[in-house]
């Protein structure tokens, strides 16, 4: 199940948001959303990489409370675009926290 919910949180729910808010551009919008992805990068600056009991919510920068308050700031920007990457990025740290979830259970 969980592995179902993040393929699900970082695959498919970005051109669903896409769609249910930007119809008219929901493709190009649900690329965007889906290419915040990309803030994953902070993983390589963790030793190990990669750790499958490591909650990445607080530990990697891009993905603290900080960064989602930046995130949700960029909501605030009257661009498309940089709501579409605000948005994206919130759902890929809400996609994560659902992983974090599980490890606690």
């Amino acid at each position: 199940m969980q592995v179902a919910l993040h393929v699900f949180g970082h695959a498919f729910a970005p051109f669903l948001l896409a769609w249910l808010i930007w119809r008219d551009k929901w493709l190009r919008a649900g690329a965007v959303l889906a290419a915040t992805i990309l803030i994953d990068l902070d993983h390589l600056l963790a030793d190990p990489i990669f750790d499958p009991g490591r909650c990445s919510i607080g530990f990697h920068p891009l993905h603290t409370i900080w960064a989602a308050l930046a995130y949700a700031a960029l909501l605030l920007v009257p661009k498309w675009w940089v709501r579409a990457i605000a948005l994206g990025c919130l759902l890929h740290l809400a996609t994560d926290s659902v992983d974090c979830w599980f490890m606690m259970r």
